[in-house]
């Protein structure tokens, strides 16, 4: 298309099946969307957008992303203040014809308003550290390590000692954001773990002033979670026996490993329903 909208702190360039978000640089510039820098995203990861008036002869541009295709916003969970969404854009009230005939234009490029089979928006690659209050930690793209800081770990995290944590021991990524009391970033474990305060928890580090800023911990939550559902069913797991299963039966099949890959169900899980319906089907 070579459309472009520039906003304040933002501008929108519009392909033929994407959007690309350049964020301005800069001390006014929302230190979240300095860290991004530019994000390309697909119109089959939005279900929606939307002009609406603003403040001061504005107009502001939403693009609402499907639940499910965004790993940062699956991340924030809703946390995220509305001045630091990535997906809103606010325009000079002289572009707001333009804006209206573009998103007219795009609507039917946009995905449906289910969830995403799949991530499709990138987020920061890893190697990538974060410096929280209580440790510092990185991620390799198969390794979460936490190395516990001498004056802000409690001493229940420095008896357990420094911690990794492979790809495969995990389950799902809580972040709480930082600007709010019980700031953390915890790591759900595969085998459940123990329910425990986030200053307790091994398998969390929290956050305070000056540690672990969201503009710091949540891209590295994000890139996590995305590392998650990527990853391919653990080894160990045999494949599903071959069978003539009807349609349907190829559907659950299909969406259980789904759910295993994505860290949704332990092995023991996948592998008890796997059989189950295998022998339904035969």
């Amino acid at each position: 298309m070579g459309d472009v909208l520039a906003g304040n702190h933002a501008v929108w360039e519009f392909d033929s099946d994407s959007v690309l978000i350049r964020f301005a640089r800069g001390i006014r510039t929302r230190r979240l969307w300095n860290a991004l820098g530019q994000r390309r995203i697909p119109y089959e990861a939005l279900s929606g957008l939307s002009l609406t008036p603003g403040k001061r002869d504005t107009v502001v541009l939403r693009a609402v992303p499907r639940p499910g295709a965004d790993p940062l916003m699956e991340a924030a969970d809703g946390q995220l203040k509305e001045v630091c969404d990535p997906y809103r854009l606010v325009l000079p009230g002289d572009r707001a014809a333009q804006a209206t005939a573009l998103t007219e234009a795009l609507r039917p490029a946009l995905g449906p308003a289910r969830e995403a089979p799949s991530f499709l928006v990138e987020v920061p690659e890893p190697p990538l550290v974060l410096k929280a209050y209580d440790a510092r930690a990185a991620f390799d793209g198969s390794t979460v390590g936490f190395r516990w800081s001498r004056t802000g770990a409690s001493s229940t995290k420095w008896k357990a000692g420094d911690r990794e944590y492979q790809l495969a021991e995990l389950g799902g990524v809580e972040w709480c954001t930082p600007e709010g009391p019980g700031g953390h970033l915890r790591l759900r474990l595969r085998d459940g773990g123990a329910d425990t305060a986030p200053d307790h928890d091994p398998a969390a580090v929290v956050f305070a002033l000056g540690y672990g800023a969201v503009h710091e911990s949540l891209p590295f939550a994000a890139a996590v979670l995305s590392a998650l559902r990527a990853r391919t069913p653990v080894a160990s797991v045999p494949p599903a026996r071959q069978s003539s299963e009807p349609a349907e039966g190829s559907d659950r099949m299909r969406h259980l490993s789904e759910l295993h890959g994505a860290g949704l169900l332990t092995d023991a899980e996948y592998a008890a329903l796997r059989d189950r319906f295998a022998a339904e089907a035969g």
